[in-house]
């Protein structure tokens, strides 16, 4: 680990900046990032930036560059060119286990939780990540640390399941704890990826109510294809296509472009089901009309 941090040429920061939850200065900042693949750009000179304190959606097709952006960001996979910074520390200088401790946290699709253990010891085991297993289960907690867990299960909705074997949990229920575990290792960035695939509507209902709520004390980048609930937590969106960044900007409804959207012709990528432009847009139309090369005199009819 470099005892140096390096930083964007245009940032002032340095190791000893406190940075409060919800400032201007950017979280995650990633530059000119290209990341190839025998001759493959799954990344093709990527550039984003995300505010402390910001909960940021991300979509696009299947190829554009999701997956392969967060196993950057987490230190999976190192990029061909460019630089990926967090919190002004360039994350090159960094192994996988050591960005964790920086404070990147990652939620992969399929949940991960020990299926034989307790919601309750699940979280216990995730606050004490320096212990083994049968070290943490056989030692009785410390008293804030048993009152974090009793909060995480207020906050994920299972308290009332507190102590009941986790392969019994719905998997939507799976899904909040392994969430929950992902908050009790403390992380300033939270990466979900397609946290409510195979929920019931009232889950995933539910699932983005605890996002928006851990958004209030984290960064959080989520990954999703259902647009519905990409509308209902979302703030900036962001999306990929073709391993580059294709518009973003806030999160609109966009449904006077409805009628016009869904009588031009748009290459593939706009008619696939995962990104629906013609029911929902950045903030940036211009950019989607660049793609039909063609540009309505009249949009609100």
């Amino acid at each position: 680990m470099p005892n140096t941090v390096d930083t964007p040429a245009n940032s002032s920061a340095t190791t000893s900046t406190v940075k409060q939850h919800g400032s201007d200065r950017p979280i995650l900042d990633i530059q000119n990032l290209t990341v190839s693949f025998d001759g493959f750009k799954a990344l093709n000179d990527l550039n984003f930036s995300m505010r402390d304190g910001e909960l940021r959606v991300i979509i696009g097709p299947n190829g554009a560059g999701k997956t392969t952006f967060l196993d950057v960001i987490t230190g999976k996979v190192r990029p061909t060119t460019g630089q990926a910074y967090f919190k002004g520390r360039n994350l090159r200088h960094f192994s996988e286990h050591q960005i964790a401790r920086l404070g990147i946290g990652r939620k992969f699709q399929t949940p991960r939780v020990y299926l034989n253990l307790t919601p309750r010891e699940n979280l216990e085991l995730s606050c004490n990540r320096s212990k083994g297993v049968f070290s943490t289960l056989l030692n009785q907690p410390p008293s804030a640390e048993r009152q974090t867990v009793r909060g995480l299960l207020d906050t994920i909705g299972l308290a009332a399941k507190a102590d009941m074997q986790a392969a019994l949990l719905s998997h939507g229920e799976k899904q909040w704890l392994e969430i929950g575990m992902l908050v009790a290792q403390s992380p300033d960035l939270l990466l979900v990826d397609e946290p409510v695939a195979g929920m019931t509507d009232e889950e995933t209902e539910r699932t983005g109510d605890l996002l928006i709520s851990l958004a209030e004390s984290h960064s959080v980048i989520v990954i999703e294809h259902d647009m519905e609930f990409v509308r209902q937590i979302a703030r900036q969106v962001t999306v990929l296509h073709e391993g580059s960044v294709l518009c973003e900007g806030e999160c609109c409804p966009a449904m006077q472009y409805w009628r016009f959207l869904s009588t031009i012709h748009f290459p593939p990528l706009l008619l696939t089901h995962d990104i629906y432009l013609g029911r929902f847009l950045c903030a940036e139309p211009d950019a989607v009309f660049r793609l039909a090369k063609v540009r309505p005199a009249v949009l609100s009819r």
